[in-house]
C-alpha cells in the first residue's frame, strides 16, 4: 500500500460546488472566526493542551487546514503538568489597523491579549488586561469613532454567577491594553428568557449594536441575538437559530463572517460527545435588521441548521483541503518543529520529551512512579478525533529501549485506554492499561496480553460508530491480531474536549540514568502515525 496517497478522514467539500456539515468533524471547540482581505482565519479552544489556541486558515470557509498556534506554552507554572478543563477557554480574533488581536480567558488567571501582524508568524507574548476568576468568553470591538471596548461572559464555577453579559471599554495605557469595567456595566441578564447566556460576539451593522451569544447549555441550546441602537443597552433580543427537526443538537457558540462578495454566514460548534465539539457553517441573510441563520422555511425569523448546502460565494475556486492528522515525523520547514501541527502535548513540553533522529520521532521515556496514572503525564503527545470512525496504525521500533521502558498508543477521555510494549529483561510485554476517571475516584485495570520477540511492532487501534475502541498487533503491518479488551469512547467528564489519541513513553523501573549525550538517550522510534479508514 501507498501509504502517503491516504485520503483525509473527513472532506466537507463534496467537489460539485457544495458542501456538508459539520465542514470539521474535529474538537475546535467555541470557534471564533475574522475575514482579512481574501483570507479567513479561525481560532478554537485548547484549554491545557500545547501549544495552545490554534489558528486554521481558509480561502472558502469550508476548506481549513491549521496553520499556526497563538501560544507554544501557557503561561503559567501549574500548566507545566496537566490542568484538565483549565487553560486556555473560548478565545476570539479581530483585526484592527493592521493588527490581529486574540483575546484569551484563562478561567482561573484573567483575560490575555496576543497580537502579531502575521498570523503565520510569531505571537506576543500574553498581555493580561484583566486578572481575576470567572471572566470567560470575552471579545474586542473597536467602534465608529475608534473606542475599543469588550464584551464577556462569567463562569458560575468560579465567580458564583452566570447567565450575565458585560461590557467594558478598554484602553492603551501605554503597558498594554487595559479593561476598565468600572465604566462599562452589566448590559444583559438571560436569567428569565435566555438561561446559560455566554460566548458573546460583538458587531455593529445599520446603527444597531449586535451581540450574538448563545443560550440554553451547550448540549441543548440555541443562537440568541441581541441589539441595541446603544453599545451600553438596553437590548432586546431574539432567538434566531435552534436545532428544530434536525440532527444538530445545541447549535452552539459561534462567529459571524461575511464574503468580499456580500455573503453573510455563521460559525458554530455542535457537541457530539466523544468526538468533542465539532464546526458548522451556516448560511445567513438579514430582515428587518434582524440575521436569520441557516434555513427558515416558515419565515418565522427562526432557522435551522443546513446539512448540505451551496458553497459560500468567495470570488474563485480554491483546493479541497482538510486539517493534516497522519504524520511521517520528516523534517519540517522550521527547525524547532519536529511533528505536524495537528499534535499538542497534554502540558507545557519538556525539551526532553522527544526528539527527531534520521529515521522517526524519538520519543524520550519519563518516569512514571508507582501508582501514577498515565492520564497525570504531561508528555502525552496528542491529537484530535478527524472523523467519528477510523482506524489509527503506528509503527514503533523498540531496539533502543532499556529495561523498564515501555511505550504504546493511547486513547484519552473518560478512559485512558493504553496499549503498551514493555521492556522486561530480554522480552517484550504487550499490555493494556485502563484508567477510568470519575470526578471523585479512579479505577485502574492493567493485563498482560503476550509476549513478543519483535525488534518493531504494529499496533492498531479501531475506534468505531464513535463509540468504541479496540486494539491489533502485527510484525509486519499485514497479519494483525486482536489483543486487549474493548473500551468506551467517552468525552472526559469536566475536560470540556473530545476524545484525543496519541503516543506516551513511559520508564517503569526501579532507578532511570540516562547518558549525557542525547542521542543516546533510550528511546522508541516512530516511524509513523497514520490515520485510514475502518474496516
Amino acid at each position: 500500500m501507498n501509504w502517503r496517497k491516504l485520503k483525509k478522514m473527513w472532506i466537507a467539500d463534496l467537489g460539485d460546488g457544495t458542501y456538508r456539515n459539520p465542514i470539521l468533524y474535529t474538537d475546535y471547540s467555541d470557534p471564533d472566526a475574522v475575514r482579512v482581505g481574501d483570507d479567513f482565519f479561525m481560532i478554537a479552544s485548547s484549554f491545557s493542551n500545547v501549544p495552545s489556541v490554534p489558528i486554521l486558515h481558509s480561502k472558502d470557509l469550508v476548506n481549513w487546514k491549521v496553520i499556526n498556534y497563538v501560544m507554544e506554552r501557557l503561561p503559567f507554572e501549574r500548566f507545566d503538568a496537566p490542568q484538565y478543563g483549565c487553560g486556555a477557554w473560548a478565545p476570539s480574533i479581530r483585526y484592527h489597523e493592521g493588527l490581529y488581536y486574540v483575546f484569551i480567558p484563562f478561567v482561573d488567571e484573567g483575560i490575555a491579549v496576543c497580537t502579531t501582524e502575521d498570523p503565520w508568524g510569531k505571537w506576543s507574548e500574553p498581555h493580561f488586561i484583566k486578572q481575576n476568576a470567572g471572566w470567560i468568553d470575552p471579545c474586542p470591538f473597536w467602534d465608529d469613532d475608534g473606542t475599543m471596548y469588550m464584551v464577556n461572559g462569567f463562569a458560575k464555577s468560579r465567580i458564583g454567577f452566570k447567565s450575565a453579559l458585560y461590557i467594558s471599554p478598554v484602553r492603551d495605557e501605554g503597558k498594554g491594553l487595559e479593561a476598565f469595567p468600572d465604566e462599562g456595566g452589566f448590559v444583559y441578564d438571560g436569567h428569565a428568557t435566555q438561561p446559560t447566556i455566554e460566548g458573546p460576539k460583538l458587531y455593529k451593522r445599520n446603527g444597531y449594536y449586535y451581540i450574538f451569544a448563545p443560550a440554553g447549555g451547550v448540549k441543548t441550546g440555541w443562537q440568541t441575538v441581541l441589539r441595541s441602537k446603544k453599545i451600553l443597552g438596553p437590548y432586546e433580543e431574539k432567538i434566531v437559530l435552534h436545532q428544530g427537526n434536525t440532527a444538530v443538537n445545541g447549535p452552539h457558540q459561534g462567529a459571524w463572517v461575511d464574503t468580499q462578495c456580500g455573503q453573510d454566514w455563521f460559525i458554530h460548534f455542535q457537541d457530539v460527545g466523544s468526538a468533542g465539539r465539532i464546526v458548522h457553517l451556516q448560511p445567513m441573510r438579514w430582515g428587518d435588521d434582524w440575521p436569520v441563520i441557516g434555513i427558515n422555511e416558515d419565515e418565522n425569523g427562526c432557522g435551522e441548521p443546513v446539512m448540505v448546502y451551496e458553497k459560500p460565494d468567495v470570488g474563485d475556486e480554491f483546493m479541497i483541503e482538510a486539517p493534516d492528522d497522519t504524520d511521517f515525523f520528516e523534517e519540517y520547514d522550521d527547525e524547532e518543529r519536529i511533528y505536524g501541527l495537528q499534535w499538542q502535548w497534554n502540558a507545557n513540553p519538556d525539551e526532553d520529551w522527544c526528539t527527531w533522529g534520521n529515521d522517526g520521532l524519538k520519543m524520550l521515556p519519563q518516569k512514571l512512579e508507582p501508582g501514577q496514572l498515565i492520564s497525570s503525564l504531561g508528555n502525552l503527545l496528542l491529537q484530535k478525533w478527524p472523523a467519528p470512525e477510523f482506524m489509527i496504525t503506528v509503527l514503533i521500533h523498540m531496539e533502543e529501549m532499556w529495561e523498564g521502558d515501555a511505550v504504546g498508543v493511547l486513547s484519552l477521555g473518560k478512559y485512558c485506554d493504553t496499549l503498551l510494549v514493555c521492556k522486561r529483561k530480554d522480552v517484550w510485554i504487550v499490555k493494556q492499561k485502563i484508567e477510568k476517571k470519575e470526578k471523585t475516584w479512579t479505577e485502574v485495570s492493567c493485563t498482560e496480553l503476550e509476549t513478543v520477540d519483535w525488534e518493531s511492532i504494529f499496533i492498531r487501534m479501531k475506534v468505531r460508530n464513535a463509540e468504541t475502541v479496540s486494539w491489533e498487533i502485527s510484525p509486519d503491518g499485514e497479519d494483525f491480531h486482536a489483543v486487549g479488551q474493548e473500551t468506551k469512547a467517552e468525552a472526559m467528564p469536566g475536560g470540556w474536549v473530545g476524545v484525543k489519541v496519541g503516543l506516551v513513553s513511559i520508564h517503569e523501573g526501579e532507578n532511570k540514568t540516562v547518558p549525557e549525550d542525547e542521542w543516546e538517550y533510550p528511546c522508541a522510534k516512530v516511524d509513523y502515525f497514520m490515520f485510514q479508514p475502518y474496516k
